[in-house]
């Protein structure tokens, strides 16, 4: 048992992060097109914006399952670039 209360997740990088934030960070990052192509959804394929995104990605937890984890690949390929 630790000493952390369940809402503390210091080294979780999504934490205290919206989905709008998120959403926005990876269309600024890869576009509409390309995060559409990784993606494969309506919402990013079809006349896409963050407030259609955010609306489909609250009702369907498998496609923000897929969201969160692209946007940790983003953050992860951001630091290698940062050393190299």
């Amino acid at each position: 048992m630790t000493d952390e209360t369940p809402n503390e997740q210091p080294r979780n990088p999504l934490h205290g992060l919206t989905l709008e934030a998120i959403v926005t960070a990876l269309a600024d990052h890869y576009g509409w097109e390309e995060l559409g192509q990784r993606i494969p959804v309506r919402c990013f394929n079809v006349d896409p914006s963050v407030g259609s995104s955010l609306r489909f990605l609250r009702k369907t937890p498998w496609a923000r399952e897929k969201v969160e984890g692209l946007y940790l690949f983003m953050l992860r390929e951001e630091r290698r670039a940062g050393r190299g």
